[in-house]
Protein backbone atom coordinates (compact mmCIF):
# COMPACT_ATOMS: atom_id res chain seq x y z
CA UNK A 1 0.00 0.00 0.00
CA UNK A 2 1.43 3.26 -0.94
CA UNK A 3 2.32 5.89 1.67
CA UNK A 4 -0.03 8.34 2.74
CA UNK A 5 1.48 11.91 2.99
CA UNK A 6 1.93 13.68 6.40
CA UNK A 7 1.35 17.58 6.13
CA UNK A 8 3.84 19.64 3.64
CA UNK A 9 5.62 22.76 4.55
CA UNK A 10 4.18 25.45 3.06
CA UNK A 11 6.99 25.89 0.45
CA UNK A 12 6.31 22.20 -0.76
CA UNK A 13 2.39 22.28 -1.39
CA UNK A 14 2.41 23.39 -4.71
CA UNK A 15 4.52 20.23 -5.48
CA UNK A 16 2.18 17.76 -3.87
CA UNK A 17 -0.72 15.69 -5.28
CA UNK A 18 -4.00 15.65 -3.06
CA UNK A 19 -6.37 13.07 -2.52
CA UNK A 20 -10.11 13.24 -2.01
CA UNK A 21 -11.24 9.62 -0.02
CA UNK A 22 -14.52 9.20 1.17
CA UNK A 23 -14.86 6.77 3.67
CA UNK A 24 -18.24 4.40 4.80
CA UNK A 25 -18.16 3.40 8.19
CA UNK A 26 -19.87 0.16 9.79
CA UNK A 27 -19.92 -2.43 7.05
CA UNK A 28 -20.90 -5.17 9.19
CA UNK A 29 -23.32 -4.21 11.25
CA UNK A 30 -25.97 -5.53 9.67
CA UNK A 31 -27.64 -5.98 6.72
CA UNK A 32 -29.43 -2.77 6.16
CA UNK A 33 -26.07 -0.89 6.51
CA UNK A 34 -23.86 -3.60 4.55
CA UNK A 35 -26.32 -3.26 1.82
CA UNK A 36 -26.32 0.69 1.56
CA UNK A 37 -22.50 0.87 1.66
CA UNK A 38 -22.15 -1.60 -1.17
CA UNK A 39 -24.57 0.33 -3.07
CA UNK A 40 -22.08 3.42 -3.16
CA UNK A 41 -19.12 1.36 -3.30
CA UNK A 42 -20.44 -0.11 -6.79
CA UNK A 43 -21.27 3.43 -8.16
CA UNK A 44 -17.49 4.23 -7.03
CA UNK A 45 -18.94 7.41 -5.15
CA UNK A 46 -16.90 5.57 -1.85
CA UNK A 47 -13.40 4.96 -2.03
CA UNK A 48 -12.90 2.26 1.16
CA UNK A 49 -15.16 1.03 4.32
CA UNK A 50 -14.48 0.06 7.78
CA UNK A 51 -15.33 -3.31 8.86
CA UNK A 52 -17.04 -4.20 11.88
CA UNK A 53 -16.26 -7.69 13.31
CA UNK A 54 -18.98 -9.65 15.49
CA UNK A 55 -21.80 -8.06 14.66
CA UNK A 56 -24.75 -9.86 12.85
CA UNK A 57 -23.43 -9.23 9.48
CA UNK A 58 -19.64 -9.23 9.63
CA UNK A 59 -19.19 -12.64 8.19
CA UNK A 60 -21.63 -12.28 5.43
CA UNK A 61 -19.44 -8.60 4.48
CA UNK A 62 -16.38 -9.99 4.53
CA UNK A 63 -17.46 -12.00 1.79
CA UNK A 64 -18.91 -9.52 0.00
CA UNK A 65 -16.10 -7.21 0.06
CA UNK A 66 -13.70 -9.72 -0.89
CA UNK A 67 -15.55 -10.95 -3.91
CA UNK A 68 -15.66 -7.12 -5.07
CA UNK A 69 -12.38 -6.70 -4.26
CA UNK A 70 -13.52 -3.61 -1.82
CA UNK A 71 -11.00 -1.49 0.13
CA UNK A 72 -11.89 -2.37 3.94
CA UNK A 73 -9.95 -1.63 7.31
CA UNK A 74 -10.75 -2.35 11.03
CA UNK A 75 -14.05 0.05 12.52
CA UNK A 76 -12.74 -0.74 16.04
CA UNK A 77 -15.73 -1.30 18.25
CA UNK A 78 -15.67 -0.22 21.89
CA UNK A 79 -19.35 1.09 22.45
CA UNK A 80 -21.90 -1.13 20.51
CA UNK A 81 -22.53 -4.34 21.75
CA UNK A 82 -21.61 -7.68 19.97
CA UNK A 83 -24.36 -8.72 17.99
CA UNK A 84 -23.03 -11.99 16.19
CA UNK A 85 -24.06 -15.28 17.44
CA UNK A 86 -20.14 -16.34 17.74
CA UNK A 87 -18.55 -13.93 19.57
CA UNK A 88 -17.65 -15.05 22.89
CA UNK A 89 -19.18 -14.23 26.06
CA UNK A 90 -16.29 -13.31 28.01
CA UNK A 91 -15.35 -10.63 25.22
CA UNK A 92 -18.49 -9.34 25.05
CA UNK A 93 -18.71 -8.44 29.05
CA UNK A 94 -15.32 -7.05 28.60
CA UNK A 95 -16.38 -4.61 26.30
CA UNK A 96 -19.47 -3.77 27.99
CA UNK A 97 -17.04 -2.72 31.07
CA UNK A 98 -15.48 -0.41 28.33
CA UNK A 99 -18.05 0.66 26.68
CA UNK A 100 -19.76 1.57 30.58
CA UNK A 101 -16.89 3.92 30.95
CA UNK A 102 -16.24 5.56 27.73
CA UNK A 103 -20.39 6.44 27.30
CA UNK A 104 -20.29 8.29 30.86
CA UNK A 105 -19.46 11.63 29.58
CA UNK A 106 -18.29 13.16 27.19
CA UNK A 107 -15.00 13.57 28.57
CA UNK A 108 -14.71 9.51 29.99
CA UNK A 109 -12.20 8.75 26.55
CA UNK A 110 -9.54 11.11 27.77
CA UNK A 111 -9.67 9.65 31.09
CA UNK A 112 -6.76 6.89 31.04
CA UNK A 113 -8.29 3.67 33.60
CA UNK A 114 -5.35 1.49 34.59
CA UNK A 115 -8.06 -0.93 36.41
CA UNK A 116 -9.87 -1.47 33.07
CA UNK A 117 -6.05 -1.78 30.91
CA UNK A 118 -6.53 -5.60 30.71
CA UNK A 119 -10.04 -5.56 28.91
CA UNK A 120 -8.77 -3.00 26.42
CA UNK A 121 -6.11 -4.94 25.43
CA UNK A 122 -8.39 -7.78 24.99
CA UNK A 123 -11.29 -6.46 23.58
CA UNK A 124 -8.73 -4.66 20.98
CA UNK A 125 -6.64 -7.44 20.37
CA UNK A 126 -9.35 -9.99 19.47
CA UNK A 127 -10.66 -7.55 17.30
CA UNK A 128 -7.60 -7.27 15.11
CA UNK A 129 -7.34 -11.28 15.46
CA UNK A 130 -10.75 -11.53 14.19
CA UNK A 131 -9.99 -9.28 11.34
CA UNK A 132 -7.28 -10.89 10.16
CA UNK A 133 -9.43 -14.51 10.80
CA UNK A 134 -11.84 -13.28 8.13
CA UNK A 135 -9.88 -11.09 5.60
CA UNK A 136 -6.90 -13.44 6.02
CA UNK A 137 -4.46 -10.55 6.54
CA UNK A 138 -4.02 -8.07 9.32
CA UNK A 139 -5.69 -4.75 9.29
CA UNK A 140 -4.05 -2.08 7.62
CA UNK A 141 -6.15 0.83 8.51
CA UNK A 142 -7.79 1.21 11.93
CA UNK A 143 -10.60 3.69 12.59
CA UNK A 144 -13.14 3.45 15.53
CA UNK A 145 -17.03 3.19 16.13
CA UNK A 146 -17.68 6.51 17.38
CA UNK A 147 -14.12 7.67 17.32
CA UNK A 148 -13.35 5.54 20.45
CA UNK A 149 -9.48 4.15 18.93
CA UNK A 150 -8.75 7.60 20.09
CA UNK A 151 -9.47 6.99 23.51
CA UNK A 152 -6.82 7.44 26.23
CA UNK A 153 -6.52 4.05 27.19
CA UNK A 154 -5.66 2.63 23.57
CA UNK A 155 -3.52 5.25 22.59
CA UNK A 156 -1.32 6.26 25.27
CA UNK A 157 -1.41 2.15 25.29
CA UNK A 158 0.08 1.94 22.17
CA UNK A 159 -2.59 -0.94 21.16
CA UNK A 160 -3.09 0.08 18.09
CA UNK A 161 0.13 -1.46 15.73
CA UNK A 162 2.95 0.38 14.43
CA UNK A 163 2.18 1.32 10.97
CA UNK A 164 -0.96 1.17 10.56
CA UNK A 165 -2.84 4.02 8.97
CA UNK A 166 -5.50 5.34 11.61
CA UNK A 167 -7.50 7.63 11.90
CA UNK A 168 -6.94 11.21 13.02
CA UNK A 169 -9.33 13.62 15.18
CA UNK A 170 -11.95 16.17 12.88
CA UNK A 171 -10.18 18.76 11.53
CA UNK A 172 -11.73 22.40 12.71
CA UNK A 173 -11.31 25.72 11.81
CA UNK A 174 -10.31 28.57 14.02
CA UNK A 175 -13.73 28.89 15.88
CA UNK A 176 -15.27 26.08 14.91
CA UNK A 177 -14.63 24.74 18.61
CA UNK A 178 -12.33 26.15 21.82
CA UNK A 179 -9.04 26.53 21.80
CA UNK A 180 -8.53 24.21 24.42
CA UNK A 181 -9.97 21.55 22.25
CA UNK A 182 -8.32 22.13 19.37
CA UNK A 183 -4.99 22.20 21.16
CA UNK A 184 -5.63 18.37 22.78
CA UNK A 185 -7.20 17.21 18.87
CA UNK A 186 -3.40 18.75 17.66
CA UNK A 187 -1.58 17.05 20.69
CA UNK A 188 -3.46 13.50 20.30
CA UNK A 189 -2.67 13.75 16.75
CA UNK A 190 0.88 14.56 16.89
CA UNK A 191 1.24 11.58 19.38
CA UNK A 192 -0.67 9.21 16.30
CA UNK A 193 1.92 10.19 13.81
CA UNK A 194 4.43 9.28 15.67
CA UNK A 195 4.43 5.52 15.35
CA UNK A 196 0.99 5.75 12.51
CA UNK A 197 0.02 6.94 9.03
CA UNK A 198 -2.59 9.30 8.90
CA UNK A 199 -4.33 11.65 6.13
CA UNK A 200 -3.56 15.86 6.33
CA UNK A 201 -7.40 16.51 7.32
CA UNK A 202 -10.50 14.70 8.31
CA UNK A 203 -14.36 15.30 8.34
CA UNK A 204 -17.84 13.92 8.31
CA UNK A 205 -19.55 13.82 5.06
CA UNK A 206 -22.92 15.93 6.66
CA UNK A 207 -23.93 18.29 7.27
CA UNK A 208 -24.90 18.73 3.37
CA UNK A 209 -25.55 22.47 3.51
CA UNK A 210 -24.25 24.67 2.86
CA UNK A 211 -22.74 23.58 -0.45
CA UNK A 212 -19.89 26.08 0.06
CA UNK A 213 -18.81 23.55 3.40
CA UNK A 214 -18.02 20.57 1.38
CA UNK A 215 -16.60 22.66 -1.23
CA UNK A 216 -13.98 24.14 0.64
CA UNK A 217 -13.35 20.60 1.68
CA UNK A 218 -13.20 19.16 -1.87
CA UNK A 219 -10.73 22.07 -2.68
CA UNK A 220 -8.39 21.20 -0.06
CA UNK A 221 -8.32 17.58 -1.79
CA UNK A 222 -6.51 19.21 -4.68
CA UNK A 223 -3.28 19.55 -2.72
CA UNK A 224 -3.56 17.65 0.66
CA UNK A 225 -4.86 13.80 1.56
CA UNK A 226 -8.27 14.43 2.33
CA UNK A 227 -10.38 11.66 4.68
CA UNK A 228 -14.58 12.36 4.35
CA UNK A 229 -16.31 9.85 6.81
CA UNK A 230 -19.96 8.68 6.10
CA UNK A 231 -22.88 6.22 7.13
CA UNK A 232 -24.57 5.48 3.76
CA UNK A 233 -27.45 3.96 6.50
CA UNK A 234 -28.78 7.62 7.18
CA UNK A 235 -31.19 8.12 4.49
CA UNK A 236 -29.85 12.10 3.37
CA UNK A 237 -26.19 10.74 2.78
CA UNK A 238 -26.93 7.54 1.03
CA UNK A 239 -29.31 9.56 -1.48
CA UNK A 240 -26.30 12.45 -2.25
CA UNK A 241 -23.77 8.88 -2.67
CA UNK A 242 -26.43 7.09 -4.33
CA UNK A 243 -27.38 9.51 -6.66
CA UNK A 244 -24.14 11.48 -7.45
CA UNK A 245 -24.78 14.25 -5.68
CA UNK A 246 -21.22 15.08 -5.31
CA UNK A 247 -20.17 14.96 -9.50
CA UNK A 248 -23.69 16.97 -9.58
CA UNK A 249 -22.68 19.64 -7.62
CA UNK A 250 -18.66 19.16 -8.21
CA UNK A 251 -18.65 18.13 -11.61
CA UNK A 252 -14.52 18.10 -11.48
CA UNK A 253 -14.12 16.49 -8.00
CA UNK A 254 -12.19 13.22 -8.56
CA UNK A 255 -13.06 10.48 -5.21
CA UNK A 256 -9.63 8.06 -4.92
CA UNK A 257 -10.60 4.68 -6.16
CA UNK A 258 -8.83 3.37 -2.88
CA UNK A 259 -8.01 4.64 0.53
CA UNK A 260 -4.13 2.73 -0.48
CA UNK A 261 -4.25 4.95 -3.65
CA UNK A 262 -3.64 8.32 -1.85
CA UNK A 263 0.13 9.23 -2.21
Amino acid sequence: MPPINLPAKKEEVTERTGALIINADDWGRNRETTDAIYDCMVRKTVSSTSHMVFMEDSERAALVAQDNNFDTGLHLNLTSPFTAANCPSDLAQKQQEISTHLLRSRLAPMMFRPGLMSSYEYVVKAQIDEYARVYGKAPERIDGHHHMHLANNVMLAGLLPDGTIVRRNFSFQSGEKSLSNRVYRQSMDRVLAKNHRVVDFFYSLPPLEPVERLKKIFSLAQRFVVEVETHPINKDEYAFLAEDGIYKLFGDVVISPRFGSAR
